[in-house]
């Protein structure tokens, strides 16, 4: 039997089912695909094509539009899904599971829809979306309890209106699209459902979708359908529906040839249906899961990354515009597509939605708007986003008043920077804002139930080393220079024209590198940046200050923030909020990376906000276990703020496969024994002892923590006891008994208890004992002799003497 080819799409990890389709990715085999399966490329499987009317919102001349979420076209009925019909309708039913959520949250599938039931019964344009095509102002308003014209002249500029469908079902639009009538209305054209008589497979009529112009007197309209012929056709992304043709037919009226773009018709429900139709217990709408959001997020972003790579703009992306079926999503409505450097075309998006107005009209659309367009979207679909076309227009409501942005700070984040008013300060790419996307949805998830899902940063290493680790003679205090040396690095960009250059260094001493840097043969941001890292290795705090550049005032580029905290947190003169304002910006502009948030945290504890470092911290534990660094972060402001279980528990949480869970363990011994007695429960003590019982440790740093231990045991059983001798191991450590001279004198009976530690019943005699022998075990491994004298004096103070 032979086996089926693998699907050439670069990182699909399908095959090639025997329709002709890949089983996992779902697109079509080139041609020739089964004998030349080894073939490094392969032709991606047309999916794009608009099929809901696009708003006009925003031409250079001030065209605006009054579409919105809430009053908008009608949405979703059966305008998106998988194309059916040829035969290739069980495709998507029998293929794996789709990418939908990056493979990390299961979003509940949209079955499709029947076309024949999409159909609108009476279609009609809403009086309130009715505006002239020339000057934009309201027509066809009804007065005094009379419905309003749909057809007519704009009483201001008199420009002709029309806003009754063309087509009617049984029209035959170029002898073999049948009309079976209209699906939806958007800006730009009426969306009708047709039957191709021509291509049918198995007896089944091919399903299609065929858009005019709502206005055929309209010449911006009639402009951007004329664009749509151009170039639309090549476009081919599966995450666009397909267009398959252009017809013609005569207008009804006027007997003028009006052109229609022929789709694949696609029946699942838009974003916009989903979101106004989610309800909760009580039957009242609720905002989507955030992580669902998040997943959609995910998805679209490399089709408009597809559009961008091939020079066009989307312009008016909205939840109206994308359609989930079954577990894929689909972009529709092309009809605001432009190119980039287009300043002629009229320009179409929603309120809302689009960029900020003046900037649209003097810098125009760019791939920072039409990311815009994104963040607008993901706001409105996750929270009750009320006013978001009025009194927040261009901003986001404030975070304490929408208890989701409180609670979820990398989300609000990526939502500022996406919408930024400065575009310069908004994602660079589609690729990188989907990055971030995924790195806030890796964070939500994972601080819902717990489940780390670590994953390799296109951005940073990992962490070199940790940092803040506790020492065993003593509690881990924070340093700066020890926080420089282990924070992960920036990732050097492979299209710096250094990066060849900086790959052969070698990472010898510091000063070697610095002298390579200084005579390298070419020139760059990245070298630059290398420098001044080098310098900071080498304790040459003044020149890597002089080396690192000032900001760029046309492109943000997060890294000299991030090389300006590295210095702050390297010179001990500076104020230590300066490095946490600086890692802060880092963390705006980066969301979604577990280094941003560990940087941040580190500074905020170091200025004292060890609120504010704990919850970075957390987030970046539970994330990621390979973050160290965070977990005893976390511990040391617990305890910090007296929760000293839950500083145990975070000790607990690093593996018995890390370096460092040994000195985790420690720390989790030494939380029970850094404490006044009154504040120890026997508990207290036996989970010190079974936890050191259980390290394999060598014998004098076991015997060192056992002294610990017991010196611990015997001020808490004292000071139960009532004797109010004060704490043994402060006056042993000055060289005299507990009882202020000679050996205290013990009563031969041990106290009532079921406990033990370090094999001690929990008594003073037994404790004293123990002790007694820790430290002579301490002493015969003390090769100094006055140490091993002090050692043997202290085991003599504490030894017990017994009274029969």
């Amino acid at each position: 039997m032979t086996s089926a080819p693998p699907c050439l799409r670069p990182g699909c990890t399908g095959h090639y089912a025997a329709d002709g389709y890949c089983d996992e990715c779902g697109h079509k085999a080139p041609v020739g695909a089964a004998a030349s399966a080894g073939s490094p490329s392969g032709a991606a499987t047309p999916a794009g094509s608009p099929t809901g009317g696009a708003a006009p919102a925003g031409s250079r001349g001030g065209m605006t539009s009054a579409a919105t979420l809430g009053g908008g076209a009608p949405t979703g009925a059966g305008l998106a899904g998988v194309s059916t019909g040829t035969g290739r309708s069980s495709r998507s039913r029998t293929a794996g599971r789709g990418r939908l959520g990056a493979n990390l949250v299961v979003v509940p599938p949209v079955p499709l829809r029947d076309p024949a039931t999409a159909v609108q019964s009476d279609p009609a344009v809403p009086e309130s979306q009715r505006y002239c095509p020339k000057c934009g102002e309201p027509v066809g308003r009804g007065r005094n309890g009379q419905p309003g014209r749909v057809e007519g002249f704009c009483p201001r500029d008199g420009a002709r209106y029309s806003f009754k469908p063309k087509l009617r079902p049984g029209d035959l639009i170029d002898g073999r699209y049948e009309i079976l009538g209209a699906l939806a209305h958007g800006g730009l054209g009426w969306i009708y459902l047709a039957r191709d008589r021509n291509i049918s497979e198995a007896g089944t009529d091919r399903w299609v979708v065929l858009k005019g112009l709502i206005n055929t007197g309209d010449p911006d309209a009639m402009a951007a359908a004329v664009a749509e012929r151009r170039f639309l056709v090549e476009v081919d992304h599966p995450n666009i529906v397909k267009i398959h043709d252009f017809a013609q037919h005569p207008d009804p009226d006027t007997g003028e040839n009006v052109g229609y773009i022929v789709m694949e018709y696609v029946g699942g429900r838009s974003l916009r249906d989903l979101a106004l139709n989610n309800r909760g217990p009580d039957g009242t709408r609720v905002p989507l899961p955030l992580a669902q959001v998040l997943a959609y997020g995910i998805e679209v972003l490399p089709a408009l990354g597809y559009l961008h790579d091939r020079g066009l703009l989307f312009c008016d992306f909205k939840p109206d515009n994308v359609i989930h079926a079954e577990e894929q999503l689909k972009l529709i409505d092309l009809g605001a597509v432009r190119r980039m450097g287009d300043d002629v075309s009229a320009l179409y998006g929603t309120p809302g939605y689009q960029a900020p107005e003046n900037e649209l009209a003097t810098v125009g659309p760019s791939i920072g708007s039409d990311l815009y367009t994104v963040g607008r979207s993901l706001a409105v679909l996750s929270f009750d986003f009320s006013g978001f076309s009025t009194r927040y227009a261009s901003s986001l409501p404030p975070a304490e008043t929408v208890p989701l942005l409180a609670a979820q700070e990398s989300y609000h984040r990526l939502l500022r920077r996406a919408t930024n008013t400065d575009p310069a300060r908004r994602f660079p790419s589609a690729g990188e804002m989907a990055e971030q996307l995924t790195g806030v949805l890796r964070e939500v998830l994972s601080a819902e139930d717990g489940i780390p899902r670590p994953a390799a940063s296109g951005q940073f290493t990992p962490e070199r080393r940790a940092f803040g680790v506790p020492h065993e003679s003593a509690a881990a205090r924070l340093d700066g220079l020890e926080v420089v040396a282990a924070l992960p690095l920036p990732l050097v960009d492979p299209a710096d024209p250094a990066a060849g250059f900086l790959a052969t260094l070698s990472g010898g001493d510091p000063a070697s590198t610095v002298a390579a840097l200084e005579t390298a043969p070419v020139t760059s941001l990245e070298l630059t940046f290398r420098l001044v890292r080098a310098r900071l290795e080498a304790g040459d705090l003044a020149g890597a200050r002089a080396a690192l550049p000032a900001a760029e005032p046309e492109a943000y580029d997060w890294r000299l923030d991030w090389y300006a905290g590295l210095l702050a947190l390297s010179d001990p003169a500076a104020e230590p909020t300066t490095a946490w304002d600086l890692f802060d910006k880092v963390y705006d502009a980066l969301p979604g990376e577990p280094a941003a948030q560990l940087a941040t945290a580190a500074a905020g504890e170091l200025a004292g906000d060890l609120a504010a470092a704990a919850r970075l911290y957390e987030r970046v534990w539970r994330v990621d276990h390979g973050f160290v660094s965070a977990a005893f972060g976390l511990a040391r402001t617990r305890l910090a703020a007296g929760d000293r279980a839950g500083a145990r528990a975070i000790y607990d949480e690093i593996p018995d496969s890390s370096s460092h869970h040994v000195a985790a363990q420690i720390a989790a011994v030494r939380v029970h024994l850094d404490q006044e007695p009154v504040g120890l429960a026997e508990a207290d003590l036996l989970d010190a002892s079974t936890r050191l019982e259980r390290l394999r440790l060598d014998k004098q740093r076991r015997e060192t923590l056992s002294v610990e231990v017991f010196r611990t045991a015997l001020a808490w059983v004292i000071r139960g006891s009532g004797t109010g001798a004060g704490v043994p191991g402060q006056a042993a450590a000055a060289g005299r008994a507990p009882n202020g001279g000679g050996q205290r004198t013990v009563p031969a009976q041990r106290t009532a208890t079921a406990g033990r530690i370090l094999g001690q019943v929990l008594s003073e005699r037994d404790v004293r004992l123990g002790l007694e022998r820790s430290y002579r075990a301490l002493a015969s491994l003390e090769p100094d002799r006055g140490a091993r004298h002090a050692l043997v004096d202290l085991a003599n103070s504490v030894r017990p003497r017994t009274v029969v």
